[in-house]
C-alpha cells in the first residue's frame, strides 16, 4: 500500500510540475504554481524559510521522500528506470557508497552559489536540469500537438484550440539540455538512481538528514531468510543484504523492497538499534547485475516564413548589440537576477509574448534574457514574475510593472525610414505604451518637414515596443539599452 501511494503521489507531482512547463494558458501556474516554488535549491535562492523547513522536516521525519515524489528529474530517473528494467532478470546490485564524489560536486555548488557563478551551479540542480529538458523537448512536442488540434478545429468552425509558435529559443541551452537528459537517462536505465544518489547535491544533503528521520526501512532479522531479492530491486542500490544493513544516505523511500519482500522482513518503521551484527548465510547469495545502455535525444527546430502582401518575402529582424543586457521587471537589478537564477526556463515557457530566451553568453549560459523580435514586454503581462521559484523576479502586480525602467530606447539615425529614406512612419511613437516618444520635424524651422523619433528616456520603462513594431530591416531604427539597476518611479 505505501509503495501504491508513493506512486501516485509521484505520478501527479510530475504531471503538475511538467504541465507548468507545457502550459501557454497560464490555467495550471493559477493552480500550481506553488509546485516550482518548494523544489529545494530554488526555495533556497528566493530565502523561502518556510518551504525550506518544509522539506527539511519532510526528510526528518520520512526520509528522501522529496527524491521520490517531489523532485521532478527523480521521478524522471525512475521512469526510465523501470523501462531499462524489464529487460533485465537481476536488475540492480549492492554498491557502496561513493562519498568522495558525493562531496565534490556538493562543495563544487556551494562554492559556485556563493561565488555568483550560478550558472554552473544551474547545471547541479535536479529541478533546473528537468526544467530545461522539459521546455527543451517535451514542450514542442506538445505545442505542435496542440497545433495540430487548432488546425483541425479550425476547419470544423471551432475556435476551442489556437495555433502557438514553436521555434528554436537557444541552441547551445538546447544542447545542454540534450547532453543532460543523455547523462541522466543512461545511468538510470543502468544503475536506477546512480545520478541521485552520487552526483546531486540536493540528493547529497537530505541524504544525510535521512540519517536521522524518524521512519524508514527497517530490516528484521528474526524474519530475513537472505534471499537477496530486496537488493536485486533496490533501485538506489544502498541494501546490503548481506550484512543486513541499509544506507540511509541513499535510500530514497521509494517502498520497492517491502513490496518485494515475501517474508515482510522489512518494514517502513522506527529504526531498531542493534547490539551485534547478525549472521548470514553467504551461501543464498551470489546474483551479480548485468546492464544494457541507451539513449538518444532529438533537437527540434521550427521555421517560418513571412511574405508582406504574399509577395515580397520580410527579412527576420537582427539583434541589436546591446551594451546592457535586458532582464524582466521585478529583477531588480542585473547583478540580483543572475546571482538568483537557475535557469529552469520556467519563466521563458511561460512568456506569452516571446520575448524570453536563453542567454547565450558564457557568462549568463541559459540564463532568461529579453530579445524584442518576435515581440515586446506587454505593460499588462506580469507571467514572468509571477512564476519565478528561485525569486530572481520578484513578483509585481501590472500597476507596479509600468512603474519599473528596466531600460530605455535609443533612436539610430541612419536607419530610420523618414531620415534615411524620406519617407513618412512613426510607427514608434503611436505603439509606444508610455508616451516616452514624441515626432519632431526634422528642419525645426519648417513644420511641414518629415517627422523623426525624439526619445524621453526619463519616461522610457524599455518594454521594446518601439524596438519590436518598428518597419526598419534587418535592424530597428530604435532599440533599449538596459539598465544595471531597474529604476523604479512611485
Amino acid at each position: 500500500m505505501l509503495r501504491k501511494v508513493r506512486i501516485s503521489l509521484a505520478a501527479l507531482s510530475f504531471l503538475i510540475v511538467t504541465a507548468l512547463f507545457l502550459d501557454f494558458t497560464g490555467v495550471v501556474h493559477q493552480w500550481f504554481g506553488w509546485m516550482a516554488k518548494i523544489q529545494f535549491v530554488p526555495a533556497v535562492l528566493a530565502l523561502n524559510v518556510v518551504a525550506v523547513v518544509l522539506l527539511v522536516a519532510l526528510t526528518l521525519v520520512f526520509g528522501r521522500v522529496y527524491c521520490s515524489v517531489i523532485c521532478p528529474l527523480g521521478i524522471f530517473q525512475d521512469i526510465v528506470a523501470r523501462i531499462g528494467r524489464r529487460k533485465k532478470k537481476l536488475p540492480y546490485t549492492f554498491s557502496p557508497e561513493r562519498r568522495w564524489l558525493r562531496i565534490a560536486f556538493l562543495v563544487l555548488m556551494v562554492v559556485t552559489l556563493v561565488a555568483g557563478l550560478v550558472p554552473i551551479a544551474a547545471l547541479l540542480d535536479p529541478y533546473a536540469s528537468y526544467g530545461r529538458i522539459a521546455s527543451n523537448f517535451f514542450q514542442p512536442v506538445y505545442r505542435w500537438a496542440n497545433n495540430l488540434l487548432a488546425y483541425a478545429s479550425e476547419r470544423a468552425d471551432s475556435y476551442a484550440f489556437y495555433s502557438v509558435d514553436v521555434w528554436l529559443k537557444s541552441l547551445p541551452t538546447l544542447i545542454v539540455a540534450g547532453v543532460s537528459a543523455i547523462v541522466v537517462a543512461v545511468l538510470a536505465w543502468r544503475g536506477g538512481r546512480t545520478y541521485c544518489n552520487t552526483v546531486c547535491p540536493v540528493g547529497t544533503v537530505l541524504g544525510y538528514l535521512s540519517k536521522f528521520s524518524l521512519l524508514k526501512p527497517v530490516i528484521n532479522t528474526d524474519k530475513c531468510v537472505g534471499c537477496g531479492v530486496c537488493a536485486r530491486k533496490c533501485k538506489a542500490s544502498c541494501i546490503d543484504s548481506k550484512q543486513h544493513a541499509i544506507d540511509y544516505t541513499r535510500c530514497v523511500a521509494c517502498m520497492d523492497c517491502l513490496n518485494n519482500c515475501s517474508h515482510h522482513a522489512i518494514s517502513y518503521s522506527r529504526r531498531r538499534r542493534t547490539s551485534e551484527t547478525p549472521k548470514v548465510d553467504k551461501s543464498r547469495r551470489g546474483f551479480i547485475a548485468t546492464a544494457a545502455t541507451v539513449a538518444a535525444a532529438s533537437a527540434l527546430r521550427a521555421e517560418e516564413k513571412a511574405v508582406d502582401g504574399g509577395l515580397a518575402v520580410i527579412a527576420d529582424k537582427q539583434l541589436p548589440e546591446r551594451a546592457t543586457r535586458l532582464v524582466p521587471p521585478g529583477a531588480q537589478s542585473i547583478r540580483h537576477f543572475a546571482q538568483h537564477c537557475t535557469a529552469c526556463q520556467l519563466c521563458i515557457s511561460a512568456c506569452p509574448n516571446g520575448v524570453l530566451r536563453p542567454s547565450g553568453d558564457l557568462a549568463t549560459l541559459m540564463q532568461p534574457e529579453m530579445q524584442y523580435d518576435r515581440g515586446y514586454c506587454r505593460p499588462e503581462c506580469t507571467e514572468c514574475s509571477q512564476v519565478c521559484p528561485a525569486g530572481a523576479i520578484r513578483a509585481v502586480t501590472a500597476a507596479e510593472k509600468t512603474a519599473i525602467h528596466i531600460g530605455h530606447a535609443v533612436w539610430i539615425r541612419e536607419n530610420c525610414l523618414p531620415a534615411a529614406e524620406g519617407v513618412s512612419c512613426g510607427n514608434c511613437a503611436r505603439h509606444c505604451p508610455v508616451g516616452a516618444i514624441t515626432m519632431v520635424p526634422v528642419n525645426p524651422d519648417d513644420e511641414e518637414s518629415l517627422r523623426i523619433p525624439a526619445v524621453d528616456t526619463e519616461r522610457c520603462i524599455g518594454c521594446g515596443a518601439c524596438e519590436n513594431l518598428c518597419p526598419a530591416r534587418p535592424f530597428s531604427a530604435i532599440y533599449v539599452e538596459g539598465n544595471e539597476r531597474h529604476r523604479v518611479e512611485l
